[in-house]
């Protein structure tokens, strides 16, 4: 080897080594960002030696797919598992020592009481008050039903805004991508902040995506709609503050095709906003059914028939008009929110207890008699019976009032029960899928300052190099004179 040839080898040695050194000072630097790729230096050989290349990014594009789908599962498993855990607070918890099915058991209790003792002024009072516990239970129940799905469409509404912001953001790094690409720069950040922005994207709606020419990505969601193809599709969404049990939301369009929500406790939405479309158009109204036809039930069973008309007795609507066919076997949309006791029957409003046994609307009781019962006892008897319900509650059709509602809390936490399990398996499958990727992706500290080190070793021999050829030269100026 020349003196000139290993002056070359030494120079390309040093220059090698601060390449390496600054990759690897950089990949130290960001250890701590979840979003960034390791990075190395590839060297290569030629006839003047080895030389860096390019600075590669580590990636594995399947391990990447699997992580987008998991985070857009779990993303919507946990949204919806969030809102029925909502609907079961809103019962009382663990107990639901709130729900409307409690309080009919005390009413039945205590209304069997009064039929047998018919005289008792202070029994009467007692199921007067548990009639106003159950028609404020349904009341409270349903306000707060329709108010968990005017919180679930802001929720949509917000994630339509962020998700067009982060497909504006996309397409800014995704034509970074490009351009570097074709004109052969280093392209690595742009593609960690694009890497990024998937994630993010996928925790709102599902998406695959397609590499084309020059790295550039198109992204479609997981039921094929485009998402962003150079450029960003339009997502809309008209907001709708105040929901009413009569009040259908607006659909989420993403380039102009409808998103569809999700179905099942194991729901088969991917990302959050298929989830909050379940809750706000399906699990919500269904559970409002249910409470509407729980009130429809006592409204009728309470009813009096006054010259052959049935008539409301101890149960009223408190809205005209709202479900006073008696004849209807289906569920009357937002009764259990107008719902209430007669006033006739309420002491503090200037009623009397006693109407409960002699007739509200009618003197059932013509004799004024201590110990009449019929009426009472006819209405202990309508919670032994079964009664007809609207196949959109999702339960029984056929069943007594206190079966039906015991159903209805059995229907909820069954859903919330399937979704709970669901929703560890999603997370677990995430961390795993999290962990393959950050295996592949993530900076190990521990290798960088191995490496460092074997940089440095590397350059002490070149360092030797230059000074054995330094040496040599001396020596050959001094021998030349």
């Amino acid at each position: 080897m020349s003196l000139s040839t290993a002056m070359k080898t030494a120079q390309s040695s040093f220059s090698n080594v601060g390449l390496q050194s600054a990759v690897a000072s950089k990949n130290i630097a960001n250890a701590s960002d979840a979003s960034y790729a390791r990075r190395s230096a590839v060297l290569a050989t030629a006839a003047t030696g080895a030389s860096v290349v390019e600075t590669q990014r580590a990636q594995n594009e399947a391990l990447l797919k699997q992580n987008l789908v998991s985070i857009s599962k779990s993303s919507a498993q946990n949204t919806l598992l969030t809102g029925l855990t909502n609907m079961k607070m809103m019962l009382g918890g663990e107990d639901y020592e709130l729900a409307p099915s409690t309080y009919l058991s005390k009413l039945r209790d205590n209304l069997q009481a009064f039929a047998d003792k018919p005289n008792e002024v202070s029994l009467a009072e007692t199921v007067i008050a548990d009639a106003t516990d159950v028609a404020n239970s349904l009341n409270g129940t349903s306000l707060a039903v329709q108010k968990m799905r005017a919180e679930a469409d802001a929720d949509i509404g917000t994630a339509v805004t962020e998700l067009n912001r982060l497909l504006s953001e996309f397409k800014t790094y995704n034509d970074q991508v490009k351009q570097g690409t074709a004109a052969g720069t280093d392209v690595n950040d742009a593609l960690d902040q694009r890497d990024k922005l998937l994630t993010q994207i996928s925790q709102i709606v599902g998406v695959s995506t397609l590499k084309r020419t020059n790295n550039d990505l198109a992204l479609y969601t997981s039921d094929g709609t485009v998402l962003f193809e150079t450029e960003p599709r339009a997502v809309t969404f008209t907001a709708t503050p105040t929901y009413t049990a009569t009040v259908t939301g607006n659909q989420v369009y993403i380039d102009g095709v409808a998103v569809q929500m999700g179905t099942g406790g194991n729901t088969s939405a991917q990302g959050s906003i298929g989830a909050l479309l379940q809750i706000r158009d399906y699990t919500a109204p269904t559970f409002q059914t249910q409470l509407d036809e729980t009130a429809r039930s006592l409204i009728n069973m309470f009813s009096e028939n006054v010259s052959g008309t049935q008539v409301d007795g101890l149960f009223v609507r408190n809205g005209v008009g709202v479900g006073d066919d008696f004849s209807v076997d289906t569920a009357v949309s937002g009764l259990a929110t107008v719902i209430g006791v007669n006033p006739a029957v309420i002491t503090s409003q200037g009623g009397n207890a006693m109407l409960l046994r002699d007739g509200i609307n009618d003197t059932f009781n013509t004799g004024n008699n201590a110990s009449f019962s019929e009426l009472l006892k006819s209405y202990a008897a309508a919670f032994e019976t079964p009664m007809t319900f609207d196949t959109d509650a999702a339960i029984d059709t056929t069943a007594t009032i206190l079966a039906f509602s015991t159903g209805s809390v059995g229907w909820l936490e069954q859903l919330r029960s399937a979704a709970t399990t669901a929703s560890d398996d999603k997370t677990a499958l995430l961390g795993r899928t999290q962990e393959a990727l950050q295996n592949v992706t993530s900076v190990s500290l521990d290798e960088e300052l191995a490496l460092l080190l074997d940089l440095e070793q590397s350059y002490k021999a070149s360092a030797k190099l230059v000074s054995a050829v330094d040496e040599m030269i001396t020596a050959l100026l001094q021998a030349a004179g």
